[in-house]
This record gives C-alpha cells, structure tokens and sequence, in this order.
C-alpha cells in the first residue's frame, strides 16, 4: 500500500509545484509537466524510477484527448474553414514532413523510420502555439487563423499517422486482421450513430450528475477498448466517437465531464514523458543535442514561412506566424513511441528525437520573439496599418430555455445573433434540437460549463433560469469570476427582483409583469373603456409598481417597514385609480 500510494503522491506534489510556476514563466503547462517528470525521474532525483507503472494508465489521457479533440470537429467549422484547413494544412505536413525526413535519413536513420520522424516532427504543439497566439492577440488575424487551421489540419492528421505506423513494422503488421479491423471501425459507427445518443439521454434524465460522468468515460474507454483487440489504435476509436458527437446537444457536457479527467492523465503522460527522457544525451553531447535543435527549429520556421506565402497570411505576419508554430509537437512523443515499438526507430533515435522536441518546446518564447524580430526587420521600412480583426460578433450565452428563453433566443436568431443555449432537461433539448434549435445539455450553475461555453470571451448572458435559487447561484458564479459581462436576468417574483438586485445585475424583467398588464389594458378594453384610456391605466400602474419597488428596495430585510411601506404604496396606488376614474368621468359627461 506504500508503495501504491507513494508514485501518485510523487507525481502530484511535482505538478503542482512545478506546473504553476512554468505557467507563470510563460512556458505553458505542457512544458511544466515535461520539467515535473524530468526532475522526479531517472535522470532527476530519482523518487521514481519505474516508469511502465504510470506509462499505461497515462495513454488514457492521450485517448481522451483525441476524442475531445474528435467533438471539436464540427461539420460546420471545417466546411467555413476547409480552404484553410485541407489547402494550408496539407501543404505545411507535406513541406515540413519530406524536408525533415531527408534530413533524418541524410543522418543515418533507415528511410522508413525517416518517413515517420519526418512526420512526427512536422508536427506542432496546439496547447503551446494557441496559448502564445492568444496572449498576442493573434487568433483573429488572418495569420492566426491560418496557425489554428494547421494546427487543426495536423491533430486529424496525427489520427492516420497512429494507425499506419505499427503497420509499418514487422510485428505490427503481422498482427493485423483487416476483417477485425473493419469490424471494429464499422462497431464504433454503427454505435456512435444510432446508440450514443439515446443512451446519453437516457443517463442524462436521471439526473445523476456522476453517472453521466461515469458513462462518459465508460463510453471511451470502452471504445478505446474495442480498437485495441482489433490491433488498432485507441486514440482511433475515440476519435471516430467524438466525431459522431461533435453535433450533439450534449457535446458541452461531455467536454466538461472529461475536460478533468482528460487534463490529469495528459498531465500524467507528459510527466511520463519527462521520466523518460535521457538527459544523459544532453549531458554527454551539449553541443550535438543544441545542433540538432536550432537546425530542426530554425528550418522548420524557414518552411512555415514559405507556407505561409502562398496562405492569406500578410507579409508582416508571416515570420510571427511561423514562430508560433515551430516547436514539436505533444503528438511527436507519442508518434516517436509507437514507431520505436513498431522497430522503426531506433531506442537511441527515439530518445535523442523525443529530448530534441522537449527542448523546441522550452524554446518557443525565443521562436516567437525570433519571429516578430525577424518581421520588424523585414518591414522596417513601411508597416502596413494594423489588420482588422474579425470580430467574432455578439457573444451571447441563454442559460435556462424555458418558456422565457426560447423567445428571447428566437428574437436573437431571428436577427442573425449566434447563442450558445445551455438547458438541463434532456427531454425538452431532445425535443428543440429536432426543430433546428441550437441548444446543449448541461447544469449552467456549474463553473466549468460556464469556462466551456467561453463565458470569458462572451459579452452577454441572459439567465433565464426558472428556479431561484438557481438563478442566484448562476450570478454569484458570473460575478466572481466573469465580472465584464453583461447579464439581463428574469426575475420569478418581487423578492427574486431584490436579491437580483443586490447582486448587481444590469437588468432584471419579472417573467408575467409585462403580460399581467397586457392582460389588465384588454380587460378594460372588453368592459367599454376606450383604447386609450386603457393604456393610460396601464401606464400608470406600471410607473407606480416601478416607483414602489425603488422605494421598497432599500427597506426589503427589514420585515415592518416594508410592510408600512406597502401599505403606503396600496394608499398612494387608490388615489391615483381613483384620480383617473374622476378624469375619465368628466371627459365622457
């Protein structure tokens, strides 16, 4: 028992150590795991030294991540972006693949095995190149967009990769069955397009916030499992699943649910990594492991900038461009893995390759500093202005698609605003998303739905949440951590107003005020009173209600007063009724 407890307790201590302070730096988590690992490992303190005890269970975070990765490919998004992605994606895995395998065999690594370190280090890190390129602001500019579909173009890609290079080798291939490979893939289809879904709903109508957890990760698992006794990949079968959910209504569930899990065993992966690498080839050959790094750095960023001549990037942001994309990849160390097991590769090739991509990794801030020098330098002469950022329009989250938010998300459609709608009963998504409606399943109360719905980039949130004490729970949880925006809240009653209130919120409609005085105006309409005079009673019933809230605001915890005061405001309302019925006697005799 000690010794199970100790390894976990190892590893947890060093990233939460180690990953905050590189986060801090501004090297990125990845890179702070890389460290963590390095420094609990063979090569570091030695606390652990047997890395297969953690190297197996790490794979799930790599599976996982394909598959999240998987329901991130919307048909949507690839269709707006196909040019970018298959065009400029293509191209730069091409270019960087064929220039880095003729280097790698021009060094002595056998042709095939070139072929895969070629393509393992053409490869880019998404975690680091989207952190750099969101502290510079680059994701809207044309070059930015450009990084993001490479870096699309290379996570489907690496999918492929997987499963082709075990083939490759010796054993791999001869223990592959193409009727149990087939049937495997053709397993996951058929259930990913005709049993995941009722099932989710299924778990989803329980209402057990664990279980659905639990059959989350039971489903890619499971999955990962099938592939696996056919002699496939794991990362196949998971991502082939998150492809067949990536348009459903629980996608943003299930990124939430897995989102920890997928987190903490990636970490453990990287951490693995880390163990694994042999410093000992760095401190033996400084000089060839820098060698090796500058030149796989610097001509990979020479080739990224020819690519992105022939993209919609600018000229000034080509270099900038190229920087961010020239470090290896999360993806390098597992493709290396796998072609060292499949015999492609050499143990001393791999290791040098995998600490040769640990090592790009901690250099990106110098590669994107190196870039926009370069572009400075370039364009000294005449800057062009700065590019127009696309903005992504209005950002608009509706918590809650009751009776209230199913109308306020129609206007806005209507008007061509997109919504991200997050709704908690299964029954009523299952029945809206068969009319077109764009809705998720999901608990808008939890934080890290709110961080996966991107409330931090989004400028409006319509909480139109039915319980109370929901609603309040959901603006305490905007307030402390998403204090820029904007909300425009439905309040159940009086008292649900005033807590509303307290809490700062910008604006507040009770749901049956507006459509109780409609009713009220068509009332008196049927008993004989003219349009007008009708409207006018509705007017000042709406004023006084208004002025009687503001007045009651400040008096609401303090139980007699408020009741003075609403006795006041019933005395105040009758004068006022019975003022109106005066005039309108006078104006008929």
């Amino acid at each position: 028992m000690h010794d199970l407890l100790l390894t976990p307790l190892v590893f947890l201590t060093a990233a939460v150590l180690l990953v905050p302070l590189a986060q801090r730096l501004g090297l990125g988590s990845v890179l702070g795991y890389l460290i963590a690992g390095a420094m609990i490992g063979p090569w570091g303190l030695a606390l652990i030294t047997r890395i297969d005890r953690i190297s197996h269970v790490a794979e799930i975070g790599v599976v996982l991540m394909l598959f999240l990765i998987g329901l991130e490919l919307q048909p949507a998004k690839l269709i707006a972006m196909r040019a970018l992605v298959l065009g400029g994606g293509a191209l730069q895995m091409t270019a960087c693949s064929v220039a880095l395998g003729a280097v790698g065999w021009l060094l002595g690594i056998p042709w095939t095995g070139a072929c895969v370190a070629g393509i393992a280090l053409a490869l880019s890190s998404t975690a680091i190149a989207v952190q750099n390129m969101n502290e510079r602001c680059m994701e809207h500019t044309p070059g930015g967009k450009a990084a993001f579909a490479i870096l699309l173009f290379q996570d489907m890609a690496a999918i492929p990769v997987l499963v082709a290079v075990p083939l490759l080798g010796g054993a791999g291939a001869a223990s592959f069955k193409w009727p149990w490979a087939l049937g495997a893939v053709a397993g996951v289809l058929v259930v990913g397009r005709y049993l995941m879904r009722p099932a989710l709903h299924l778990i989803a109508r329980t209402g057990l916030r664990e279980i659905f957890t639990a059959f989350a990760l039971l489903l890619v698992l499971g999955i990962a499992q099938l592939m696996a006794l056919a002699n496939l990949s794991m990362g196949l079968g998971a991502f082939l699943a998150g492809v067949l959910l990536a348009s459903s209504e629980y996608r943003k569930a299930l990124e939430t649910d897995l989102e920890p899990f997928k987190g903490l065993l990636l970490g453990l992966f990287f951490t693995s990594v880390g163990m694994s690498v042999n410093f000992g080839l760095l401190a033996d050959g400084p000089v060839r492991i820098a060698s090796l790094t500058v030149a796989y750095v610097a001509l990979k960023m020479a080739l990224l900038w020819l690519t992105a001549r022939a993209l919609p990037v600018p000229p000034v942001q080509r270099w900038p461009f190229a920087g961010v994309l020239a470090q290896g990849s999360e993806f390098a160390f597992v493709v290396l893995a796998v072609a060292a097991t499949a015999g492609l590769l050499s143990a001393a090739w791999q290791e040098t390759l995998v600490l040769v991509v640990a090592v790009s990794m901690a250099l990106t801030p110098l590669g994107v500093a190196g870039g926009e020098w370069l572009s400075r330098r370039q364009h000294a002469q005449a800057l062009p202005p700065p590019d127009a950022i696309d903005p992504d329009g209005a950002r608009v989250i509706i918590a809650g698609f009751g009776r209230v938010g199913q109308i306020a998300g129609r206007m806005l459609a209507a008007s061509g605003i997109g919504m991200t709608v997050l709704d908690n009963d299964p029954d009523l998504i299952d029945m809206l998303r068969n009319y077109g409606m764009r809705v998720f399943y999901g608990d808008a109360t939890r934080l890290d739905l709110l961080r996966s719905a991107e409330a931090d980039k989004a400028v409006l949130l319509i909480n139109a949440i039915d319980n109370t004490e929901s609603s309040l729970r959901l603006t305490d949880l905007v307030r402390e951590h998403f204090p820029h925006l904007k909300m425009i809240a439905r309040a159940r009653n009086v008292a649900h107003l005033f807590e509303l209130r307290e809490r700062g919120v910008d604006i507040i409609e009770r749901e049956t005020f507006e459509s109780a005085l409609l009713i009220g105006q068509r009332a008196l309409e049927q008993l004989g009173l003219d349009a007008a005079g009708a409207v006018r009673a509705k007017e000042v019933f709406r004023s006084h209600n208004l002025d009687t809230l503001e007045a009651m605001f400040p008096l609401h915890h303090d139980e007699g007063s408020l009741v003075s005061a609403e006795r006041e405001a019933r005395q105040e309302l009758a004068q006022s009724l019975e003022h109106d019925r005066r005039s309108i006697e006078r104006t008929q005799t």
